[in-house]
């Protein structure tokens, strides 16, 4: 051995041995855990798509803090068991960025897991990424410094929903379901008591929980509703649940507004088809014919055309340039930093600017309210339908209070 590569070789173990080096400085890894096989696997999927060519991007572009980006992705087929399982694995594996969005039963058992791994682990910490979990107490009773959620919760949307249902008068009863776990019983006590509170004239006359992921077809329930004689029907669904409850309310020829959070999510347009036209509403960050720049409509095209999926996770965009930002300003992989630069960072995406508030770590972002229409510029999934903005909230108005008691580490 030169003297020249034994200097090299032993600074580079003195480092190593004093922290101020890794042996995985070279490349940032960012742990997908998420559904990838089963009945959500296709969900899964889709994210995983968005997230890989966030980072493709990003590495494009000089990686983050010169370091370039790796997603790795680990199936724990929904299961908060599972989930924790993977996540051992991860931490193993180096990862110290966790990402994860299909399920608030998983990202409560991550979150937990999380905080009690970094108190253990002073210097091995890890970072929640929350693109999609959207459990109202994640930010609050349950909000800690670790966990950072990109999308808008339950009640922040709700509250959009609900303030459109204030003006329809002619709507009198409404039907509530959704999906038995955490995520699904918020959504059903935001629904009533926001109900209750803008419109007390409206009966509810339905308030369902169905197993997740477990109904094959949902027309016994499409006919529960048509029974009750429902004006509208509020669903959290998502994913197969989404697709089989459009497909069946398709089928049945139930012809009433359908408010929802994920009616534009994978499958469901291809489900809904000219039934739904006019009828089905979401309230999310993102639609694709929201208006932006030429450069944003590009890569919409491109990833499209990449991945031969339709582009639905702005939000991913916006976790990932935002983690990006940070990573830059702190100019290393330090865990702590990084996310002390996250709280009350602003960005600016194509859709205006967001800020991640410091008090509860909830990204406010403006959401929009569509409408599943035809005779738009930009399709879903090759239907034909696409959806059309009715109401644009902005950021400002989208705030809800938060009960989080944000405890810093010291």
């Amino acid at each position: 051995m030169s003297k020249g590569v034994f200097w090299k070789t032993s600074l580079t173990a003195l480092l190593l041995s004093c922290g101020v080096l890794s042996a995985e400085a070279e490349t940032i890894k960012i742990g997908y855990i998420d559904p990838l096989s089963g009945p959500f696997g296709s969900t899964g999927d889709a994210g995983l798509k968005h997230f890989r060519y966030a980072a493709d991007e990003i590495n494009a572009a000089g990686g983050m803090g010169g370091m370039q980006v790796e997603v790795v992705a680990f199936d724990n087929k929904i299961n908060p068991k599972e989930s924790l399982v993977q996540l051992q694995k991860a931490i193993d594996q180096g990862v110290r960025f966790i990402a994860q969005g299909n399920g608030s039963s998983v990202a409560n058992a991550l979150t937990d897991a999380i905080a009690k791994h970094n108190k253990r682990n002073p210097g091995e910490e890890v970072l929640f990424l929350n693109y999609a979990a959207v459990d109202p107490a994640l930010t609050n009773k349950k909000c800690n410094y670790w966990h950072f959620r990109f999308d808008a919760h339950v009640d922040m949307k709700m509250a959009g929903l609900t303030d459109w249902l204030r003006d329809q008068k002619d709507i009198k009863s409404a039907y509530i379901l959704a999906q038995d776990y955490s995520y699904g019983r918020a959504f059903t006590a935001a629904a009533k008591s926001m109900i209750e509170e803008k419109r007390p004239d409206i009966k509810i006359v339905g308030a369902e929980l169905h197993p997740i992921g477990k109904v094959k077809d949902f027309t016994p329930y499409v006919q529960k509703m048509m029974s009750a004689k429902a004006d509208v029907v509020f669903t959290g669904n998502w994913g197969t649940d989404m697709t089989l409850l459009v497909k069946a309310a398709n089928a049945s020829g139930h012809t009433v507004p359908y408010l929802t959070f994920y009616g534009g999510g994978l499958g469901a347009p291809t489900a809904m088809g000219q039934s739904a036209v006019g009828l089905v509403k979401q309230i999310t960050e993102f639609h694709e014919n929201i208006e932006a720049s030429e450069k944003q409509m590009a890569r919409v095209d491109d990833f499209e055309k990449t991945n031969s999926l339709d582009y639905y996770y702005e939000r991913v965009f916006t976790l990932m340039n935002m983690l990006d930002k940070a990573v830059d300003g702190v100019g290393s992989v330090d865990v702590p930093k990084i996310a002390a630069a996250l709280e009350g960072m602003t960005y600016e995406t194509p859709y205006g600017e967001v800020t991640m508030r410091a008090d509860d770590h909830q990204l406010m972002q403006p959401l929009y309210i569509s409408t599943f229409s035809e005779g738009v510029a930009r399709d879903v999934e090759n239907t034909g339908y696409g959806f059309k903005t009715d109401i644009t909230i902005p950021a400002a108005a989208t705030e809800t209070p938060t009960s989080c008691r944000m405890r810093r580490p010291s």
